[in-house]
């Protein structure tokens, strides 16, 4: 059984900062691309970034890009989310996900298993 949970959500003043963690059990972590979404209410869950295996091929939303870093621990079976200079709009519940092991794709489908999420808020 593959279990993700996401964690280091929180409420942040615009321009401020969060991390996030998703920690993953249940099988080998390494292998498979991993991947951060988001849905704000009323919308469809959006594409985030991604990462490869290796942890040195990535791939952002153009909304998110310049802002936001995507990193992972292999031997902690971690991903992790540094987002910088949050917007109002980056308002949404963030997920992890676990992805093929050969690409890095935006489409929600192709990811196979899913976290809980972790609220973010940013206010003004």
């Amino acid at each position: 059984q593959v279990q993700l949970v996401e964690s280091g959500g929180g409420l942040v003043q615009a321009g401020g900062s969060l991390r996030l963690s998703c920690a993953a059990s249940g099988r080998t972590f390494s292998p498979e691309t991993m991947g951060w979404f988001r849905q704000a209410p009323g919308k469809e869950r959006e594409f985030v970034a991604a990462i490869r295996r290796g942890g040195i091929v990535t791939k952002y939303a153009d909304s998110v890009k310049g802002r936001f870093t995507i990193s992972r621990d292999n031997a902690k079976s971690t991903v992790f989310l540094q987002m910088n200079s949050l917007k109002l709009e980056d308002t949404a519940v963030y997920y992890c996900a676990i992805g093929p092991r050969w690409s890095m794709p935006s489409r929600t489908s192709e990811y196979n298993y899913w976290g809980q999420g972790t609220q973010v808020t940013v206010s003004s």
